[in-house]
């Protein structure tokens, strides 16, 4: 019994990405035909399209497609969210957390879409500061809560790999509206990802 396994990517976007990622191997000096490089340049195309699969999604519609009439009007916080980007800059990870908070103006929305909407942003060329309001905005936008709190802590690999090659710096962004931009309730908000309640 052989291993098969299933992809769907498009075939003329692959083909053209690989003929880019084997000029770059070429160019830094190795044998892009060498055996462990040989299906490189197509493995790379496929992980760029998944990591920029961002594009092709729409993070308003996924919070539509799950907003549930409620009348509950204190604090929903989805923190710790696990998060991958890349650095629009040189095109390198850059990996962190996601804290979010919003509290609901007659509706709220099904607690998975919070993770996917970031995932949506994230799997883009970004800068962390861009993503933290395209997160922001889309909530925003969508629910038009009360108000809207959206925290990221990340290392950049553009900063620990090369240039200053800092390994232990952290980068947090924030964006806050509506009754998140009251230092009591922003407060509230910062004590609460801070803590650990589980």
């Amino acid at each position: 019994m052989s291993y098969h396994k299933e992809e769907n990517y498009n075939k003329h976007l692959t083909d053209k990405l690989s003929d880019n990622y084997r000029n770059i191997i070429e160019g830094v000096g190795e044998d892009a035909y060498r055996d462990g490089l040989l299906k490189t340049p197509e493995r790379a195309a496929k992980a760029m399209q998944f990591l920029t699969s961002g594009y092709e999604m729409d993070a308003e519609a996924i919070l539509r497609s799950a907003m549930f009439k409620e009348e509950y009007n204190e604090m929903v916080i989805v923190k710790d969210i696990e998060m991958y980007s890349l650095c629009e800059h040189h095109m390198l990870p850059f990996v962190g957390k996601a804290h979010i908070a919003y509290i609901p103006n007659g509706y709220i929305v099904g607690l998975s879409k919070i993770p996917r909407i970031v995932d949506v942003f994230a799997r883009r060329l970004q800068v962390q500061e861009r993503l933290t309001l395209d997160i922001l905005n889309a909530i925003n936008n969508t629910l038009k809560p009360q108000g809207v709190a959206v925290v990221i802590e990340a290392n950049h690999m553009c900063m620990m790999m090369r240039g200053v090659q800092k390994q232990n710096s952290f980068t947090t962004t924030s964006a806050f509206r509506g009754q998140f931009e009251k230092v009591e309730t922003r407060t509230e908000f910062l004590n609460l990802i801070g803590t650990k309640l589980h």
